[in-house]
């Protein structure tokens, strides 16, 4: 199977913009089915390739450049509204995902966009956040009671919070993986290692190593992948920012122990050397191997995320892919919950497709 054009565009490091019509609109299909277009915009920046690109496309590259540039100033405000909504909440407010790597200044921000913004608190301060977010605006509007009780019982997240006005997104956490998971990580654990946000009083971000671990077990335990390379190159470019600290490797495979999740660490490490000729030091490369599941499991994800992880476009499709994307949906809810809460919870879904609820 050959690689598709998008993915080329990282993986090949003398990739020029020399196209033909035809590839340009192939390409550019991959990249907004993937998010990735105003990142892919960037790249020809930073390499200097914009003015190599042809006439016809080039209006396409800067237009993403200006919404992208137009979006970031929006979170960046919408981010502070956020804080000074939440000033009187006696608790650290943790940035996770896009509006971390924006905020922090990190590579991975650069093009990306963006459809909520992700924050986490303590488990034990949703309450508060959430009356002060009802406060200033949010409201949920989830109205449906089994679908209240999934969030607030079994997930690391309440229902999306959306500001009446400004039609914003907030997804607050409590942790990073549902309580129910096979993943699952105590939101204390992270919230020990927090880092503030320089100029932003009362803002943190997850420490680089949970970061990266957040990035992993996010992209690795979901079941939708119609972002999936846009995840894998996050993870891509948080490495490029953080692996050259001293002890960043050390630190983050202790983490993964710690945490329990060697096993995404594992498969992000995998596809990031497959697609894109990423380089661990050579010394952690053993342990990083006897990180992965059994050699049956490794092979079928192999080959399932081999499939999954080329951008959701008719260009890039082979027979196996619908078959790889479902059966992943499968093990991300095995992965999520446990039998008991698994079964009843797919027929319902199910139902609610066959014969949805009239508003």
């Amino acid at each position: 199977m050959s690689t598709p054009l998008l993915t080329a565009v990282w993986a090949e490091p003398g990739w020029r913009p020399q196209l033909s019509v035809r590839e340009w609109e192939a390409l550019f299909g991959q990249a907004r089915q993937s998010s990735l277009l105003a990142r892919l915009a960037y790249l020809h920046v930073d390499k200097g390739l914009l003015p190599e690109v042809p006439d016809g496309p080039r209006p396409h590259l800067e237009g993403a450049l200006r919404l992208a540039d137009r979006q970031q100033h929006e979170v960046r405000w919408e981010v502070d509204c956020i804080r000074r909504a939440l000033r009187g909440v006696d608790t650290p407010i943790v940035l996770l995902k896009g509006a971390a790597y924006l905020m922090a200044d990190l590579s991975t921000a650069r093009g990306r966009l963006f459809s909520d913004i992700d924050i986490l608190v303590p488990h034990d301060r949703i309450a508060d956040t959430e009356s002060a977010l009802f406060g200033a605006g949010w409201i949920s509007d989830e109205r449906d009671a089994y679908n209240e009780r999934y969030y607030r019982e079994w997930m690391h997240e309440i229902p999306p919070l959306r500001h009446i006005h400004r039609q914003s997104y907030i997804d607050l956490h409590h942790t990073i993986t549902p309580p129910t998971s096979r993943f699952k990580v105590d939101g204390q654990e992270l919230l020990r290692n927090i880092q503030p946000l320089a100029g932003y009083p009362g803002l943190y971000v997850l420490a680089p190593v949970d970061m990266v671990l957040h990035s992993a077990v996010h992209l690795f335990q979901e079941g939708e992948f119609g972002h999936g390379l846009r995840d894998l190159l996050d993870l891509h470019d948080l490495f490029a920012d953080f692996q050259g600290r001293p002890g960043f490797w050390d630190a983050l495979l202790n983490r993964a122990d710690g945490l329990g999740l060697q096993i995404p660490l594992f498969h992000a490490t995998f596809h990031l050397r497959r697609l894109f000729q990423f380089s661990p030091p050579p010394q952690f490369l053993e342990r990083l191997e006897k990180m992965g599941p059994n050699p049956v499991s490794r092979t079928l994800m192999a080959w399932m995320l081999g499939l999954a992880l080329r951008p959701d476009h008719p260009s890039c499709d082979s027979r196996w892919t619908g078959l790889a994307r479902w059966l992943l949906y499968v093990r991300s809810h095995a992965l999520r919950m446990p039998m008991r809460l698994l079964v009843p919870h797919l027929l319902r879904k199910s139902w609610m497709q066959r014969f949805p609820q009239k508003p």
